[in-house]
């Protein structure tokens, strides 16, 4: 995919953040972990440059969602993903 030439901002960026979330959900649904934790985190960085008042326009169940699995399942005190590469025995 093609990076963007202007980054976003505005309702742009409010949408951005909310597609990337539901993604992220929609990935989780379907019990793909890895492509939801990389989705999840392109929806943070996102969702960390919104200010207060963009934050309080993204619909609560997405905000309680990306902050649930955030702390739950990604968090620092969470066993990070093992490699794909397996060992031979």
């Amino acid at each position: 995919m093609a990076k963007q030439q202007r980054p976003l901002e505005g309702d742009a960026l409010i949408k951005e953040v909310c597609r990337r979330i539901r993604v992220a959900r929609s990935y989780w649904d379907a019990h793909k972990n890895a492509a939801c934790r990389g989705e999840r985190d392109r929806a943070l960085t996102l969702y960390n440059t919104l200010t207060k008042e963009q934050k309080e326009r993204i619909p609560q169940e997405l905000r309680v969602w990306l902050r649930y699995r955030s702390e739950k399942y990604f968090g620092a005190h969470r066993t990070p993903p093992k490699s794909k590469r397996r060992s031979n025995r």
